[in-house]
């Protein structure tokens, strides 16, 4: 549980996780030294990006700079506030229309007496015209209008609208930060703590449902046991057959709620259930409600499996660093010895390879849109352990 007296000492700022040195930097423009009317927040997944400008927002909306106790730190931190609009999405991109009608928003004045706030969590998202729609707006701002767009790096937005932001980069926050937060806040033992923290390696949404959840610990158990595993094309073929059928199976289980939920909505919306017919307006909006849920299914699955090949990456990489010598900290401590077999059983040079294969398969899944089984097949079999024969 939060700590009250925490929340009181930091305010809106209590629950962002390594982020010190953005906090010194928002604290003045809050007070209106260095404020502008758009900021880019970039930083790793994990790292808090649209925690932080939900914060922010807050921070500006109230009358003591982010007090968080008062109706205005409240509402803006859990999304009720008339003046902050948190824009996110569960598909593959966002369009052009909905930013459209972002732009019409932000013309408007706020409802109350300070700021209308918009923030895009996801902006490397941002389709091309969707992208030019929304340069238009921040070229031409509102005197009272305040833009925060998150992405993972500045390169994944369009020049000409990272050059009219204030750009602030978050940073990973380190193991023991993680492993603390999750003590304090949320009641993690010690011990689960560190691991959840090391293995999610500064992801703060990961390592709480890692410190929280048995079978979300399972599944990566499973996963960063693949590369030790992986000795012949069919154990090759099974581990990319589990992986595939894993994300499918957690997928699913995510979306077929809300899927369900959206589809009374629209029957409820249309008389369906009422008068049970079915106007002609009906079957296009089923048929666009469909597509949009498979768009956003095929996205959660693609998610899903990304989160397994950073589990992937993190083994190679600690065989490398064992290799190397370096003597930091393993993400993967407690499977050391098998880490340590790949170690003796490769070079760090082909473990860079097998980590850049790892990328080109996530590249494959979500910029080629090569279905998710063939670029988890290809990958695991070029991810192989040699035989005696190839070393």
């Amino acid at each position: 549980m939060t700590d009250s007296r925490e929340r009181a000492a930091d305010g809106v700022w209590a629950g962002l996780v390594g982020q010190d040195r953005a906090v010194e930097v928002l604290r003045p423009a809050v007070a209106g030294h260095g404020m502008t009317h758009a900021w880019l927040f970039t930083g790793p997944p994990g790292s808090g990006r649209s925690n932080l400008a939900v914060a922010f927002a807050a921070a500006l909306q109230c009358e003591r700079g982010g007090c968080g106790e008062c109706h205005e730190c409240h509402t803006a931190l859990a999304g009720s506030h008339a003046d902050v609009g948190v824009v996110r999405t569960e598909q593959l991109s966002i369009g052009v229309k909905e930013v459209r009608e972002l732009v019409r928003r932000s013309a408007l004045a706020p409802a109350g007496r300070r700021w209308q706030i918009i923030i895009v969590e996801d902006a490397d998202r941002l389709t091309e015209q969707a992208a030019n729609a929304l340069l238009k707006a921040i070229e031409e701002p509102n005197g009272r209008t305040v833009w925060m767009l998150c992405a993972p790096s500045a390169e994944d937005v369009l020049p000409t609208i990272r050059s009219r932001c204030r750009q602030l980069t978050l940073a990973t926050p380190s193991v023991a930060a993680v492993a603390d937060h999750l003590v304090r806040r949320d009641g993690v033992s010690a011990e689960l703590a560190s691991y959840a923290a090391r293995a999610s390696q500064g992801h703060i949404g990961r390592a709480r449902a890692l410190a929280r959840d048995e079978a979300t610990r399972e599944r990566r158990r499973t996963v960063v046991s693949y590369p030790a595993r992986l000795t012949s094309l069919g154990a090759c073929m099974r581990a990319a057959t589990e992986l595939a059928a894993v994300a499918k199976e957690e997928a699913d289980a995510i979306t077929s709620e809300l899927d369900a939920r959206e589809k009374a909505d629209l029957d409820l919306q249309y008389g369906v259930v009422d008068r049970g017919r079915r106007p002609r307006e009906y079957a296009p909006a089923l048929s666009a409600l469909d597509k949009a849920q498979k768009t956003r299914a095929k996205r959660r699955v693609i998610d899903v499996v990304d989160r397994g090949l950073i589990d992937l990456v993190s083994v190679y990489r600690d065989a490398i660093a064992l290799d190397l010598g370096t003597g930091v900290e393993l993400v993967n401590e407690e499977i050391r010895d098998q880490i340590e077999e790949i170690a003796r059983n490769s070079t760090a040079e082909l473990n860079l390879r097998r980590i850049g294969w790892i990328f080109e398969a996530r590249e494959q899944m979500v910029e080629f849109n090569v279905p998710v089984a063939l670029a988890l097949e290809s990958m695991m079999v070029a991810l192989k352990v040699p035989s005696r024969n190839e070393r």
